[in-house]
């Protein structure tokens, strides 16, 4: 039997979310939410996500952090999906997000907002299960009144704080069929990411040792998405050219401080890379 991890804020989506997945058999779900200590009343949301595991007989699983007003976006974010993959690890499930159809698109505004490259285009892709991509927001808030579902409303996203919210207010105004083109286009990016991940994957073999000729003779670009790969996707992009000047210039039995942990040792022909733990 399968086992879903529910990321569940309170709010309703995530509660429209936990509702579906109740009402189907054939699996378990455990409840998992994170209070980010971002909020006054941040512990409130903890004790109505408790309250609707407990209606549905669930496991609830909860952490708190003392994030505090002035945390970003994107640290929130971070300190969510760690705790949210520790709960999973812990049961051996599959962790499950309601992301819907607005968020893929105001996703891709972001990313175009902060000039993106090809793959800030193809979001929303990697091993979390996000079973409401196919409907928008007004699906689910008519889905909760239909069901007569209780939620909470976090404050925060109504402030300017957080460029998401930003972005959400001008996205939620687009016309429904651009928002469909935006999302058309979103699955065409989906399906070259999977195809170029497959090429560089043949192209740089499995490792643990590369080729420093390779990557020295092949075009900036290329060997930016073969590094990409080598890395696992840790690197930014200014570091990922940072990481091939080293490769071009390091000399042999020295090591190389990439960034988020990631070493690299150099021979005269070859390199290979490490994680610090």
């Amino acid at each position: 039997m399968t086992t879903f991890v529910a990321a569940v804020s309170g709010g309703v989506d995530s509660v429209a979310l936990l509702h579906m997945l109740a009402q189907t058999d054939g699996h378990t779900v455990i409840v998992a939410h994170l209070d980010h200590g971002i909020r006054e009343d941040s512990h409130e949301d903890a004790l109505f996500v408790a309250a609707l595991a407990k209606k549905h007989g669930l496991i609830f699983e909860t952490h708190r952090v003392e994030l505090g007003l002035t945390a970003s976006e994107e640290k929130a974010r971070d300190e969510r999906y760690t705790f949210l993959r520790s709960v999973t690890k812990k049961h051996g499930g599959r962790l499950v997000t309601a992301h819907h159809a607005d968020d893929a698109v105001e996703t891709v505004a972001i990313n175009l907002h902060r000039g993106t490259g090809w793959r800030g285009l193809a979001v929303l892709d990697s091993d979390v299960l996000r079973p409401l991509l196919h409907l928008t927001k007004e699906d689910i808030v008519t889905y909760a009144h239909t069901h007569n579902l209780e939620w909470r409303e976090d404050s925060t996203n109504a402030g300017d704080a957080y460029l998401r919210n930003r972005i959400r207010r001008r996205a939620s105004a687009l016309p429904l069929t651009l928002k469909r083109e935006l999302l058309a286009l979103r699955t065409q990016q989906l399906e070259r990411k999977r195809l170029i991940d497959q090429e560089v994957t043949a192209l740089v073999g499995p490792g643990p040792m590369y080729s420093r000729y390779f990557f020295s003779h092949i075009s900036t670009r290329v060997a930016i998405e073969c590094l990409r790969h080598v890395t696992d996707a840790r690197l930014t992009r200014p570091q990922l050219e940072r990481l091939l000047l080293a490769i071009k210039t390091t000399r042999p039995k020295h090591t190389y401080h990439a960034g988020s942990g990631l070493t690299f040792d150099f021979t005269t022909r070859n390199f290979s890379p490490s994680l610090l733990k």
